[in-house]
């Protein structure tokens, strides 16, 4: 709370400032701050809606908080499931029956009984059974929009799966190879299907844009392989990787094989011609279709689900905060950078038009009060360059703001000292304006290394070596409070954005939905069974009801 106090407090001090539009753009935002959740009841489906577990806050800042905790806590939930997805071990012997009664657009029938699709049933249905549920539930939101694109470009609806198995349906998705959005994008295959990728717009993060460039991609790989499941394998792989595999396989002479049919593809599985990734994508896509058609019979009870992605649209002249835009819409933050992901500063791009979301229904209110709105208010913050002399006070005094606003802005300052060249950003907006700024000041993603302990190195060195604390390195090296190290030992160096929201989300509530266990919160949220249960004065078998509100020790 008192971090909430603080945000308030500056944001009224902020609010008497004048509004000045920036001279240049802030830095872009780092992942966990990009959308909020896609869960049920998030805000963009009604404006009497707030964001999940915000029904009793104070203020629109005490709400955005909720949201990013909220966002954060979900988006760790989905990388770690979708980690492990990514490395499953071997199959167990414990195979689900055949599915009956039930039909597909691509070759279901012929190959679910193979191992690998039984062992990711398995998978999907034990370990990754929390995640699946989610998963489950927010796919109604961007079916039917995935399926239109693919019948456009004459491909069968069931592909809509490959989204599942590659992101969980999130625009937020970044994975270990840097591929980015709901249907994980490498930059050159991004741009090379037209999607644009710079500091300003990431366009793998839209989820209408990016479909759009999926389905091209996808129906350009079917025209070069000839067989769904081969370019799904290239989907992952790559093009290159799996023509040169068919071209070392060659034909199946005695089934007088092609190589230019589904069947191919499970040929080359038994194979080393391909990675054990691509090898298991495509009984991934599989076994996701089997209970993605049929949930109830996998156990999955699918009591609420995301509505469909709608929204109207507002076109933008010039660099736009979308905070601005929020409040013209008469709707949240959260609820705007939802519908926009693709925009990585909070703000649209200076110079030129683009187009905003906002929710159905405000579309032509929110363009006219756009129209009315003077340049000057279109940013709430600016940027400054701090230069040889500067001081905190003297920068606050000069943009006419309180230092401790300038702070709250600027979390990264630690004492009275700045750097010349140091980006600041000026809070100058109303009540908004510090939240906003205060995520746009946010540094951008650090990358993680690792460094091989030499003989004679301490810990506390590593840590000055890498401009890192040394509670840090113990952290992410999980070390507990020990200091010993070894020669030769490997020590990871920095944090993953997901990883940041893990520890962000500790010490704050969870409200409990449909489908939650006190097991599979305190797994979300990376604490033990037994601190959650404690922190709530409640047993480790204590049964959870939907709403109620746990909360997460630090």
């Amino acid at each position: 709370m008192h971090r909430i106090a603080a945000l308030l407090a500056a944001a009224v001090l902020a609010g008497c400032a004048g509004r000045t539009a920036p001279a240049s753009g802030p830095e872009p935002l780092p992942e966990v701050l990009d959308t909020p959740s896609e869960r049920q009841n998030s805000p963009y489906t009604s404006s009497d809606r707030r964001p999940a577990g915000t029904d009793t806050l104070d203020s629109p800042i005490e709400a955005e908080i909720a949201a990013e905790l909220e966002t954060a806590a979900d988006s760790a939930a989905d990388e770690e499931a979708l980690e492990e997805l990514a490395s499953a071990g071997p199959a167990t012997d414990d195979a689900m029956s055949e599915p009956v009664g039930t039909t597909w657009d691509i070759d279901v029938e012929t190959f679910n009984g193979h191992d690998r699709v039984q062992h990711y049933l398995d998978f999907f249905t034990g370990n990754g059974r929390e995640r699946m549920a989610i998963w489950l539930e927010r796919l109604p939101r961007y079916e039917e929009m995935i399926r239109s694109n693919l019948a456009e470009h004459d491909l069968p609806g069931d592909l809509v799966y490959l989204a599942l198995i590659e992101s969980g349906f999130s625009n937020r998705a970044v994975s270990r190879a840097r591929a980015v959005g709901m249907w994980q994008f490498m930059p050159a295959t991004g741009r090379a299907y037209g999607l644009r990728i710079d500091g300003w717009i990431d366009e793998r993060r839209d989820p209408v844009k990016a479909t759009a460039a999926a389905a091209r991609h996808l129906r350009d790989l079917r025209q070069r392989f000839g067989s769904l499941y081969l370019a799904a394998a290239a989907y992952n792989a790559g093009a290159g990787r799996v023509g040169r595999g068919l071209n070392a396989l060659g034909p199946d002479e005695e089934a007088e094989d092609s190589l230019h049919s589904d069947a191919t593809f499970f040929r080359l599985y038994e194979t080393q011609l391909i990675r054990r990734e691509t090898k298991d994508y495509v009984p991934k896509l599989i076994a996701a279709a089997i209970i993605a058609k049929e949930p109830e019979r996998y156990g999955f009870h699918i009591t609420r689900a995301d509505e469909p992605f709608r929204a109207d649209s507002v076109v933008v002249t010039d660099m736009t905060g979308l905070d601005v835009i929020a409040r013209l819409a008469d709707t949240t933050v959260a609820a705007i950078r939802d519908l926009n992901p693709q925009y990585l500063r909070l703000v649209t791009p200076p110079g030129m038009r683009t187009v905003v979301r906002v929710p159905v229904g405000r579309g032509e209110s929110t363009s006219l009060a756009l129209s009315e709105l003077p340049v000057r208010e279109r940013v709430t913050f600016r940027e400054h360059v701090v230069t040889r002399g500067d001081t905190p006070s003297g920068v606050a005094k000069r943009h006419g703001i309180s230092l401790s606003a300038l702070y709250e802005a600027n979390p990264k300052i630690r004492s009275r000292h700045i750097q010349p060249g140091q980006r600041l950003v000026i809070p100058v907006g109303g009540a908004m304006s510090t939240v906003v700024a205060r995520s746009v000041s946010e540094p951008a993603e650090r990358i993680v290394t690792f460094h091989r302990v030499k003989r004679g190195e301490t810990l506390s060195h590593i840590a000055r070596r890498y401009d890192v604390s040394q509670s840090q390195l113990q952290r992410w090296n999980r070390l507990g409070r020990s200091t010993q190290i070894r020669a030769g030992q490997r020590l990871r160096i920095g944090e993953t954005p997901t990883e940041r929201a893990r520890v962000a989300t500790r010490g704050s509530t969870h409200t409990v939905r449909s489908g939650d266990t006190l097991t599979g919160v305190a797994k979300r949220y990376g604490v033990s069974l037994r601190a959650l249960s404690s922190a709530n004065g409640i047993s480790t078998s204590a049964r959870i009801r939907i709403g109620q509100r746990l909360r997460i020790p630090s």
